[in-house]
């Protein structure tokens, strides 16, 4: 069964996940430090305006569920908080860094295509193409209740179809179709494809970023 998140503790172990693997040095987090990253104005949809106990209440409850750790100083009485919802002894959910680097973005930014996960990815994860990104996920895919990925009717205008996790409670995939289909017309498409459009800007930055890796190791 599925663990059931709440929006903060959805940012919390996006956040935590996020931070084990770009920032490792500083992990785990300080209340201050995972405030701050919860609250970040980039890579975070919807942008949040936690204050810190409202972030401790979240990082307690998910404790209290064995899906985060917390360490605690009783000299400064200062905490630090680490993920144990996958890729522990605590939890079932073992994750491959494909699949670890994908569910850290839908935690993070919500419904995404894999063009966009694939672009927004490089600093957890490098994926080949897109196809690559549903390749590593594939496994965890389904239409149901009991999956953790799940695929959304196509927007209007927009090429791929977005998946979602299901960490929050089960996705309403008959009403994400309504409201696409609301959309057509209406300023949606145009919208999506701008949205397309940053993606694939990002794609190619990664892409040449990785190019110019390559020639510098050659020469």
């Amino acid at each position: 069964m599925l663990p059931q998140l709440t929006a903060t503790e959805a940012r919390v172990i996006g956040c935590l996940m996020e931070k084990a693997v770009t920032t490792p040095d500083q992990y785990p987090l300080t209340l201050n430090a995972l405030t701050n990253a919860c609250n970040q104005k980039s890579a975070r949809e919807p942008v949040m305006a936690l204050k810190p106990a409202e972030v401790q209440r979240a990082a307690r409850a998910l404790r209290d569920r064995s899906q985060v750790h917390i360490e605690e100083n009783f000299k400064n009485g200062v905490e630090k908080y680490k993920q144990r919802l996958c890729n522990t002894t605590y939890n079932d959910l073992q994750l491959s860094k494909g699949q670890y680097a994908v569910l850290t973005l839908l935690l993070l930014r919500g419904p995404q295509t894999p063009g966009e996960l694939r672009a927004r990815s490089g600093r957890l994860h490098t994926f080949e193409d897109n196809a690559a990104v549903l390749a590593a996920v594939a496994d965890l895919m389904g239409d149901d209740a009991h999956a953790l990925l799940v695929e959304l009717p196509r927007t209007p205008g927009r090429k791929e179809a977005e998946l979602m996790h299901q960490l929050c409670g089960p996705v309403d995939i008959a009403a994400h179709a309504e409201q696409a289909a609301a959309n057509r017309g209406s300023g949606g498409s145009s919208q999506s494809r701008i949205a397309e459009l940053e993606a694939r800007v990002q794609e190619l930055e990664t892409e040449n970023a990785a190019l110019r890796q390559r020639l510098g190791d050659a020469d």
